[in-house]
């Protein structure tokens, strides 16, 4: 499809703290900044995908389909990094997980995300192990995603599908769960035409007819992006620009 996932976008209420926090919890940066948008970036030779907030007006309703999941080389490193985010402002969570060996947390909006477990899959994926969402079906999300994102997929079993752009940077994880998307998504990606494909409107073009279709979150008329949504509902967007 000649696309490539560029950022993860964060709805939030107050983007300048809740920016500040996602920097501080990942020891990232802030990079770009003005009034309608605040990055925050991974620092030089980690790999990853930039997190983009944007404010909004509207408070968090029930828990996120996207989340991130932190990655931890040791059981005694999560145990710290947990504890460094207890203290930093975060809250433990309750989703549903019962006795699992990773813990739920949520950032000062509410937004859960995962401290995992050791797990040597995650090696050379950066602070961040993954990106994850909520699939009633996880194969038929990967399968349209893989070519949107420019990943590949390299794990797959009924409960989880996952992608990657090759072997290092964050993997896409579609996690089986029966809850449809009802609500607008807190969480959403956006993704990028390359340089060398055909352009944006192909992209769009593709995405349709592989199962997308045109959503409207009020973005209006002249917006620098396109606002679609995946055969879940789940709302992502294709920016103007090119990527390598």
């Amino acid at each position: 499809m000649d696309s490539r996932l560029v950022n993860v976008v964060v709805d939030a209420v107050d983007p300048g703290h809740l920016s500040r926090w996602w920097a501080q919890a990942l020891s990232w940066r802030v990079g770009y900044s003005d009034a309608d948008e605040i990055d925050v970036v991974p620092p030089a030779g980690e790999p990853g995908l930039e997190l983009v907030f944007l404010q909004v007006q509207d408070e968090k309703v029930g828990p996120n389909r996207v989340h991130l999941d932190l990655d931890t080389s040791s059981t005694a490193e999560q145990r710290e990094t947990v504890e460094f985010l207890l203290d930093l402002g975060a809250r433990r969570a309750d989703v549903g997980q019962g006795e699992v060996p990773w813990v739920v947390l949520a950032d000062p909006e509410g937004n859960e995300f995962c401290v995992l477990d050791p797990r040597p899959e995650y090696d050379g994926t950066g602070t961040v192990a993954a990106v994850v969402c909520q699939a009633r079906d996880p194969q038929g999300l990967a399968d349209f995603w893989a070519p949107v994102a420019g990943f590949s997929v390299v794990r797959s079993s009924p409960q989880v599908c996952a992608l990657r752009a090759g072997n290092r940077g964050p993997f896409l994880e579609f996690v089986s769960s029966p809850t449809p998307h009802t609500v607008k998504n807190r969480w959403h990606l956006d993704v990028r035409a390359t340089r060398t494909g055909p352009g944006r409107e192909r992209v769009i073009a593709d995405a349709l007819a592989a199962g997308a279709r045109h959503a409207d979150v009020g973005q209006g008329d002249g917006a620098g992006w396109t606002v679609l949504a995946d055969p879940e509902g789940n709302e992502f967007c294709v920016l103007s620009g090119t990527v390598d």
